[in-house]
């Protein structure tokens, strides 16, 4: 017990560090909590041989829900754009495929993996849309439609809880919307369907 809060103490500790160095990228100052990882997780495809796409993953508080929730690493790929992060990921996560890179190329990283990931049955996302401009956002969800499988998801949270669409996801059918108060700050996780 007393080791695992010494780790979350450590990932806040890290995740604080990198969003002041930039809050534009991070734009959380905690990670994730285990309510939040655990509502995004519970929208895995029921494939067990689909691969999943992670957005922003951090210090990878919902990649290890993913994971609990039964998600076989070597069919996770993650994009972080913090090279510290990624490298921690590495560590926590050695069979998964961890890429430092942006999620706007996240189409052309699956292409150039060996051997390339041509399509994915979910895209779980923690990247904080409302950062960045509507055409951004509608670039990004462009790219995320284009890698789903043909009923793929893609998971969302943000932490405008009053919405319940977020950016970017207008030629998406909503699945389901729910708000996560046991969250630092408070989100919303919205899943989409292709």
């Amino acid at each position: 017990m007393a080791r695992k809060i010494i780790a979350a103490i450590a990932d806040s500790t890290l995740f604080l560090r990198e969003w002041l160095v930039n809050p534009q990228r991070t734009g959380a100052v905690a990670p994730s909590s285990p309510k939040l990882a655990a509502a995004m997780a519970r929208w895995l495809p029921r494939d067990p041989e689909s691969y999943v796409l992670e957005l922003g993953p951090g210090t990878g508080a919902v990649t290890a829900a993913l994971i609990k929730r039964g998600l076989r690493e070597d069919r996770l790929v993650a994009i972080e754009h913090n090279a510290t992060l990624a490298k921690l990921l590495r560590k926590r996560f050695p069979h998964a495929h961890i890429i430092t890179g942006d999620a706007w190329h996240l189409d052309q990283l699956l292409r150039d993996r060996v051997p390339p990931i041509p399509s994915v049955g979910a895209v779980i996302s923690s990247l904080p849309l409302l950062n960045f401009s509507k055409e951004e956002a509608e670039a990004l969800a462009a790219k995320i439609r284009s890698v789903l499988d043909p009923r793929g998801r893609w998971v969302q949270y943000t932490y405008q809880i009053s919405k319940h669409r977020s950016r970017g996801a207008d030629d998406f059918r909503l699945l389901a919307s729910q708000i996560v108060w046991l969250n630092l700050p408070p989100a919303r996780v919205s899943v989409y369907q292709k």
